[in-house]
């Protein structure tokens, strides 16, 4: 008897959204309507056709980048020696980048260097991800790859000029290319792996993964979401408790995603210090 190898978790994934949509276009168009991935891609808003296309996504990243400016202007504006509520949160935020990751990570001395940047992307990227549970946004600015590829190109650009800066372009090359303590002949090896790793998968992994877990997170929402006004308006009434199950679905995994965005930053910016400090260290 012929065996065929198991599906793996993507093709299963894959074959799941794929049943989710044919099940939607067979209910029609007062029925239910899952999610898809044209909700990445909104019809453009303004200058269609240009260069200078303007969509539903972008308008979002737009008023995240404003209101977080606005935020922080305010803040530093308002800070008082006594500080009250709303100035405690933004320095436990501002501490917990210093103290736990740059500090934690690069060192006291080395810190004080790279703490504007690091806590620069915590904000810019927790900004971006929380827009996908806030009403009338609903999509995380970061759900694109294009926005991930420029925060993980500018924390690319920063680690590999630390590290020239640090050790010369020739002392970078030898120490992330040629291991110390290896034998010679299994730089055969290393090095191709270590060139990969340091110039190509680091960057391309810091924004794959950011893209993936938003836009993961807001397929479930919608899913979720849409599944409970499916089942609260439009379903038979035998079906209607299934709204309820639905619901408490939604809420939890909108409480969730909340982590998730927070999560994700903190790891953008863990990850981004990691590397800087790889690149500044002789040997490692």
């Amino acid at each position: 008897m012929k065996r065929y190898p198991a599906p793996s978790t993507q093709e299963l994934v894959l074959s799941s959204l794929a049943s989710i949509t044919t099940f939607a276009s067979a209910e029609g168009e007062g029925g239910f309507h899952a999610p898809s991935i044209a909700d990445f891609f909104p019809p453009p808003i303004l200058f269609d056709g240009t260069a200078f296309e303007f969509n539903r996504l972008q308008l979002v990243r737009v008023i995240a980048a404003v209101v977080l400016v606005g935020l922080m202007m305010l803040a530093a504006r308002r800070a008082t020696l006594v500080p009250g509520r709303a100035q405690n949160v933004v320095e436990m935020l501002l501490d917990f980048v210093r103290v736990n990751v740059a500090e934690e990570i690069l060192g006291k001395e080395r810190a004080h260097k790279y703490v504007a940047l690091l806590t620069t992307m915590f904000f810019a990227i927790l900004a971006f991800n929380i827009t996908g549970v806030i009403p009338g946004l609903n999509i995380a600015g970061t759900s694109l790859i294009g926005l991930p590829i420029l925060l993980a190109l500018w924390a690319y650009v920063m680690y590999l000029g630390a590290g020239v800066k640090a050790q010369g372009v020739g002392g970078f090359l030898k120490s992330n290319l040629f291991p110390p303590g290896v034998p010679p002949f299994m730089y055969v090896l290393l090095t191709p792996i270590e060139f990969l790793t340091v110039f190509i998968l680091r960057p391309a992994t810091l924004a794959i993964r950011l893209m993936a877990n938003m836009v993961a997170g807001h397929l479930m929402l919608v899913l979720t979401f849409s599944a409970t006004n499916y089942f609260l308006l439009e379903a038979a009434p035998a079906m209607k408790a299934f709204g309820a199950l639905t619901l408490v679905s939604a809420i939890a995994l909108t409480l969730f995603e909340v982590f998730v965005a927070a999560l994700q930053a903190y790891i953008f910016v863990v990850l981004t210090a990691v590397y800087i400090n790889l690149s500044v260290e002789a040997e490692h």
